[in-house]
């Protein structure tokens, strides 16, 4: 599928909380200012001794939170991921895109870099031509350039996330 460069970007290389900060804010920004903003920001648990943060992701629009983090990890690793959690959310949001101006995911990380997770609501968004904002951390870069070839990188910073948006 071809993609649309200047529609899509990413904040390249942020911590995951740091990266969601700014998504959280400049969602937060531009829907006061009228623009109709949709998408997910990742919250973490904040559970004590854990490996993996994998917690929430809420819906900017409704507030809703989709549960990400299974109580268990897989035998076969420490991450609490849950994979249909993100796929569920995905799924909760896509109704959203088609009377937006822009959609805000909180990541390509490894579930979508596989394929799955937030996928849906990537294609969906492409596939409505709508511009869609996300993170991806420097592990994710490499399947994040496959998927998105020529998608803008993005410092993390917030003046950068604005300039970005006025010229998409």
């Amino acid at each position: 599928m071809t993609r649309a460069p200047h529609r899509m970007a990413a904040i390249e290389g942020a911590s995951g909380a740091s990266a969601q900060a700014l998504l959280a804010d400049a969602a937060v920004r531009w829907r006061n200012s009228g623009i109709r903003v949709v998408g997910l920001i990742a919250e973490e648990h904040s559970l004590p001794d854990r490996t993996c943060a994998a917690g929430f992701l809420r819906d900017i629009v409704s507030g809703a939170r989709h549960s990400i983090y299974l109580a268990e990890p897989p035998r076969d690793t420490s991450c609490h991921l849950d994979a249909s959690g993100a796929e569920k959310a995905a799924a909760a949001l896509i109704g959203q895109i088609a009377a937006c101006d822009l959609v805000v995911l909180s990541k390509f990380g490894k579930l979508e870099a596989s394929g799955g997770g937030l996928v849906p609501a990537f294609t969906a968004a492409q596939a409505a031509g709508k511009p869609v904002l996300t993170a991806v951390s420097s592990l994710h870069c490499a399947a994040w350039r496959a998927f998105a070839p020529g998608a803008v990188a993005l410092p993390p910073a917030a003046g950068a996330l604005d300039d970005w948006w006025v010229s998409h």
